[in-house]
């Protein structure tokens, strides 16, 4: 164990519980800082001096930032915590519910909510669960007839969510995973008691024992990985569906091991955009601020027709080769009358293993395809299900993988 000095602070050392502060802050952002980084802080700050702003910010940058994708959240919460001298109305301004149709006057930069919900974490004072009033009066509540907050929050449409919720339901959205079976191929691997033989390394074998063969080489069936294909409608009638939904697939295109050979992601509106690249970053404030940038169609107008057309000829033999999964998420509110929609889905069913269509609008009891887009990409899907809160997502994680799983297709298609 390393031995350290005494530290040199005066008599009342605000610099170092500022700085104790900041750590518990960063630690709530996320970023793993420990006591004994907190005092290798200190001491560096002892060393360097307080004089120069950059000097300041790059000592501490230096003693809690190990990793790239910590920069931008480390920033934040520094410069809400050192720099700006009204970061708590920052905050406060941040963490208000928005109104749909009123646009903020300063816009959260990545990882700003995160830092203003961690720094408001320190300075409000937490309330005990036991701390009752003494004159209110005492309710029993029978616990079997209640919900949990979190089976609440699984149910919860997306749109009608909260702030508070919306922080909640992404945090669960970043543990879910979608996990896929593999997919036999032709190619083998070695097995003991493998179900064929392997005339190759058998041959090889006798000729290095002068063309006597001794044994027999077995194989078994080496198992692949399918892409995963998904192209999400960001028009305005979806945004606040598709904000929660890119959540998830971030944390599907980050979890090692899920089973995809690669996860390729789409957004459209009026036009298509590729934000593959921007999902591999591996903080979800950055890589959804960089898809955000790179689609300038958000909330805007819906052109599936296109789009579709534009992924078809573009980017479908790209991505979609060995067997792709393509997951669809879309209202199918489209405009288009030219039958060119139907015309691409069928050409996307068929450059697909399976075809899964999510649409918020199965959340409603009274749902029929009525709507002509509806009506178009129906008949050329395998599976149509709901995609408006947690448990949906669930369920789809629970049946992408059984080829035999139509969703709510068979009782729609009964309507046609």
């Amino acid at each position: 164990m390393p031995e350290y000095l005494p530290l040199d602070l005066p008599d009342s050392p605000r610099l170092a519980q500022n700085i104790i502060h900041f750590a518990r802050a960063l630690r709530r952002a996320g970023l793993p800082i420990g006591p004994g980084r907190v005092i290798d802080a200190i001491r560096a700050v002892e060393a360097a001096g307080f004089t120069e702003r950059m000097d300041f910010f790059w000592t501490l940058h230096a003693c809690f930032v190990n990793r790239p994708e910590h920069r931008v959240i480390f920033a934040q919460v520094f410069r809400l915590y050192w720099r700006d001298p009204q970061y708590l109305e920052h905050m406060m301004s941040f963490m208000m519910p928005a109104i749909r149709g009123v646009q903020e006057d300063k816009a959260a930069q990545a990882g700003e909510k995160r830092a203003a919900q961690a720094l408001l974490d320190d300075l409000l004072p937490e309330v005990p669960e036991n701390e009752q009033s003494e004159e209110g009066t005492e309710i029993e509540v029978k616990s079997t007839l209640t919900m949990s907050a979190e089976e609440k929050l699984r149910t919860l449409d997306f749109e009608q969510m909260s702030t508070a919720e919306m922080v909640e339901a992404k945090r669960m959205l970043a543990k879910m995973s979608l996990p896929v079976k593999p997919i036999p191929s032709r190619r083998g691997k070695a097995a003991l008691l493998g179900a064929r033989m392997d005339f190759r390394k058998t041959l090889r074998n006798a000729m290095r024992q002068g063309g006597e063969m001794r044994s027999v080489a077995r194989q078994t069936p080496r198992p692949r990985w399918p892409n995963l294909v998904v192209l999400c409608d960001i028009s305005g009638s979806m945004s606040q569906y598709s904000r929660m939904v890119l959540h998830f697939l971030h944390a599907v295109a980050n979890e090692k091991g899920a089973g995809w050979a690669k996860v390729h992601a789409f957004t459209f509106g009026t036009r298509l955009t590729n934000i593959t690249r921007h999902l591999a970053t591996r903080d979800v404030d950055a890589a959804l601020k960089a898809a955000g940038a790179e689609a300038q169609d958000w909330e805007g107008g819906t052109r599936i027709g296109e789009s579709l057309h534009s992924f078809n000829r573009d980017w479908s033999r790209r991505v979609m080769g060995q067997g792709a999964v393509v997951l669809l998420i879309t209202d199918g509110l489209d405009r288009d009358v030219s039958g060119a929609l139907e015309k691409e889905m069928e050409r996307l069913h068929l450059s697909s293993r399976r075809l899964i269509w999510l649409n918020p609008l199965l959340r409603w009891d009274g749902f029929a395809p009525k709507a002509a887009g509806i009506r178009a990409m129906l008949p050329h899907v395998d599976s149509f299900r709901a995609g408006h809160s947690i448990q949906t997502l669930e369920d789809l994680a629970a049946a992408i993988s059984r080829q035999d799983d139509p969703g709510e297709k068979a009782r729609l298609m009964a309507m046609l």
